[in-house]
């Protein structure tokens, strides 16, 4: 497949980057295509605004956040990173989710992960169609104040995204974890509709409490969509309308690490990000330093997925009712915890599924951790 012909070139005019910055390492597109067969990550940027009741932004949104991205200095990793230029939009909006769903599976194929950049929040879409390819049962993040899922067919596409990730057929979510929305802007039948699916949630109170606790959601993810919306405004003046609550800087950062750990994660996208709010430029350098995290977590990754090898810890903790047991996993260097759910319905179903060390304490007090009893409902 040739991307090439999806993409427009950057512009040649680039500050001479250090020979220790991202900028100086990065393979980025401007007069010849990157080999992205051959790279860990690839940055895709996305000018698809007509998704948005707003509009489109008059600067573009990639553009402000790599003037930052590249000036950092590089993490330790090998850096094996391209930058294959701005996608092309289609005719049309669902072009658009189309062409993003052919690039991102041909990346996932190569095992490259995108790190997708701009454009409206209802891109995630296309990001998520590109996972039917691979003909298996998949786990979505999502990142944001608000849970989109208005029923309103009229609704911009922003407002109601999620609605169709969900009800897309054939269905090929396996499980969905919202992080960091606000109580007061999402309707109490959207909250209830989540639990009813036995999706978790983790409102933005909780994560102030302990950003650790948001860990194992983004662990058991494949995908990550981040409205950078779910950031507060007095930090991150880069979107409309403005909030004064929301997600430090540092707390996105750190969410976008332990999303470049996990193992099985293979795409992100943070989207949503608008120059024009940001005369000073400190949104993007935002965007810049979350990208940065996300990719010094993934060349930090363990590859911890074999749950029999001396890496682990096993630990069976006996229970009063049914089932008599449950059987936990502690990973010997990083300390992450895992915990098998047997179905109940068919024996021969289990998952092995990322959890807390809390959540070993409950079933140790004798109680069914709430995760277990979400993830035995998806197995039912």
């Amino acid at each position: 497949m040739n991307l090439a012909l999806f993409f427009d070139p950057l512009a040649d005019d680039a500050p001479a980057w250090g020979g220790t910055t991202l900028g100086a390492h990065a393979a980025r597109f401007v007069d010849t295509f990157p080999d992205w067969r051959g790279a860990d990550l690839a940055i895709i940027g996305l000018n698809e605004w007509r998704g948005s009741a707003a509009g489109a932004p008059t600067l573009p949104a990639a553009e402000a956040v790599r003037q930052r991205f590249y000036a950092l200095q590089r993490g330790t990793g090998p850096c094996r990173l391209v930058d294959l230029g701005n996608l092309r939009n289609g005719l049309n909006l669902e072009d658009t989710y189309l062409r993003l769903r052919e690039i991102v599976a041909a990346l996932l194929e190569h095992n490259t992960v995108p790190i997708l950049l701009g454009g409206s929040h209802d891109l995630d879409y296309g990001q998520f169609l590109a996972y039917e390819t691979l003909d298996r049962a998949v786990s979505l993040t999502c990142i944001d104040a608000r849970v989109d899922m208005v029923e309103d067919d009229d609704a911009p596409a922003e407002a109601n995204h999620l609605r169709r990730v969900l009800m897309h057929e054939p269905n090929f979510l396996f499980n969905f974890g919202q992080l960091g929305h606000q109580q007061y802007l999402v309707p109490t039948s959207v909250l209830a509709a989540l639990e009813k699916l036995h999706f978790e949630t983790l409102r933005l109170g909780q994560i102030r409490d302990d950003v650790r606790q948001a860990e194992p959601l983004l662990r058991q993810a494949d995908l990550v969509s981040f409205d950078l919306a779910a950031l507060r405004w007095p930090e991150f003046p880069g979107y409309m309308p403005a909030s004064p609550f929301g997600l430090t800087s540092e707390e996105a950062a750190q969410l976008c690490w332990y999303a470049g750990h996990n193992d099985q994660l293979t795409s992100i996208g943070l989207y949503g990000y608008r120059p024009d709010y940001d005369p000073h430029g400190l949104a993007a350098a935002t965007v810049a330093t979350m990208m940065w995290y996300f990719i010094e977590g993934y060349y930090h990754r363990r590859h911890e997925t074999d749950f029999q090898s001396r890496r682990f810890i096993r630990y069976a903790v006996g229970l009063p009712g049914n089932p008599a047991k449950l059987v936990f996993y502690k990973a010997k260097r990083t300390e992450k915890w895992w915990m098998e759910v047997e179905s109940l319905a068919d024996h021969e179903v289990r998952r092995i599924v990322p959890c807390s060390y809390q959540d070993y304490l409950r079933a140790a007090q004798g109680d069914l951790p709430n995760r277990w009893i979400l993830t035995q409902a998806l197995l039912g």
